[in-house]
C-alpha cells in the first residue's frame, strides 16, 4: 500500500500495517466529531509516524498512485471535516483487500 503524507512524499508500507493505521484513523474520526483539535494533531501525528517508522519512502520521482493521504499534522478542525466527509484518512480493510 502506498500512503502519502503531505509535505513528505510517498511511502509504500506493508498491509499488515493496514490494522494499526485504521485503528489510529478512528481515533482521528473521534477527535474530529469531538471537536478536540488537540486530540486531532496527536492522532494525525501518530499516523504519520506509523508510516515514516514502518514504511520506506518512495523516491520522489515515482509517481505511483497513493492509496491513502494523510494530511499536515497541524490540520484545523475545519479542514478535516472537510477532507473526511464520511469516512477516514485511511481506507477500511475490506475496501483494500
Amino acid at each position: 500500500m502506498i500512503v502519502r503524507l503531505l509535505g513528505e512524499g510517498q511511502f509504500r508500507v506493508d498491509d499488515s500495517l493496514l490494522g494499526r493505521l485504521n485503528e489510529l484513523d478512528d481515533e482521528v474520526e473521534k477527535a474530529v466529531a469531538a471537536g478536540d483539535e488537540r486530540a486531532l494533531w496527536a492522532g494525525l501525528q501518530a499516523l504519520a509516524e506509523a508510516v515514516r517508522e514502518n514504511g520506506v519512502k518512495l523516491a520522489d520521482e515515482d509517481l505511483s498512485p497513493s492509496d491513502a493521504v494523510i494530511p499536515p499534522e497541524d490540520l484545523s478542525l475545519e479542514e478535516a471535516r472537510e477532507l473526511m466527509q464520511d469516512e477516514g484518512f485511511i481506507p477500511d480493510i475490506s475496501d483494500v483487500a
